[in-house]
């Protein structure tokens, strides 16, 4: 345990420089102090050692004998300082350096790119280091599985609900929309619209297993009849161009389908008695809150972002 006579490593640092220097209003401006706080920050190891540690002129300040002995004391104090300062650097450089990340198809493809370069602007203004950021998309349920083995340390889900066994944070609220092609019989309804029994009768393109999205449509139309799917695709962007192929009617998120949409590439069907909201989570392993640094930063600034 430390003495009480022991000086702090600024002062230290500052003794050192006066020591080069042969000036305390030189040393002063090289540490980025005034030079009354350097003459307060002398008077206090003064008191802490018991004797003065500087001679000071009108043409500088000399070392007195008992400085000298304490400067050279005070180095070997400081080179361990540095490397203590350079080990604790690499640290949080390492923990800032590098994130890995899984995503549900949806989330990765259209949420989370614009996340990732907020967090990055982010850290340019505060002037940390970049973090570099590996990312795996794949279905909310595998996604779980990389989070909960430590494959991933942050992910994000969608579906009802959040796995039970990780930590989660509602980051957004989605929709599915029901979409077809321009020459599919219920895009020239003139309301675009058919009831809930006949979207559950109707075989339709969907995702796999394990999917947020898949796994929202079963749920909803969990007490009704329904019938064998047109086909299983294993990405989003498989089932949107079987839908404008003709393949069969979808449920999609509106964020997948907004440019489809626009162009007339899709068209929206409403249905009778269905809605189809999702929740957005991320999920964690460990504490109330994700792992402090870019993972956190990354969980805050989407769940902001949907607010």
């Amino acid at each position: 345990m430390l003495g009480p006579h022991v000086p702090e490593l600024r002062a230290l640092e500052l003794l050192v420089v006066v020591a080069r220097t042969g000036s305390l209003s030189s040393a002063a401006a090289e540490v980025g102090i005034s030079q009354q706080a350097a003459s307060s920050r002398m008077r206090t190891m003064d008191s802490l050692v018991g004797a003065p540690l500087l001679d000071r002129t009108r043409r500088g300040s000399a070392l007195t004998p008992t400085g000298e002995l304490v400067v050279q004391w005070a180095s070997r104090v400081l080179d361990a300082a540095d490397q203590l300062d350079a080990g604790i650097t690499a640290l949080r450089q390492d923990r800032r350096g590098h994130l890995d990340i899984a995503a549900s198809l949806t989330i990765a493809e259209y949420l989370l790119p614009s996340w990732l370069v907020a967090v990055r602007t982010q850290q340019q203004r505060l002037g940390v280091p970049a973090t570099e950021f590996m990312l795996t998309a794949t279905n909310s349920e595998q996604v779980a599985a990389m989070v909960a083995s430590g494959e991933a340390q942050v992910g994000f889900v969608e579906g009802p609900e959040p796995p039970r066994d990780l930590r989660n944070r509602l980051v957004g609220v989605d929709e599915l929309v029901v979409v077809v092609a321009p020459s599919h019989p219920w895009a020239s309804r003139p309301s675009r619209r058919v009831s809930v029994h006949t979207l559950a009768a109707t075989p339709l393109v969907v995702r796999e297993a394990g999917s947020g999205t898949r796994t929202v449509l079963e749920r909803a139309l969990a007490d009704r009849p329904t019938t064998e799917p047109a086909l299983e695709l294993s990405s989003t962007a498989a089932v949107r161009s079987a839908v404008a192929a003709g393949a069969g009617p979808a449920a999609l998120s509106a964020h997948a389908v907004y440019d489809d949409l626009a162009a007339g590439r899709l068209v929206r069907i409403a249905i009778t008695g269905l809605e189809l909201p999702r929740l957005l989570h991320a999920v964690w392993k460990g504490g109330a809150h994700p792992p402090a640094g870019p993972a956190r930063d990354l969980v805050d600034w989407a769940a902001t972002s949907q607010a």
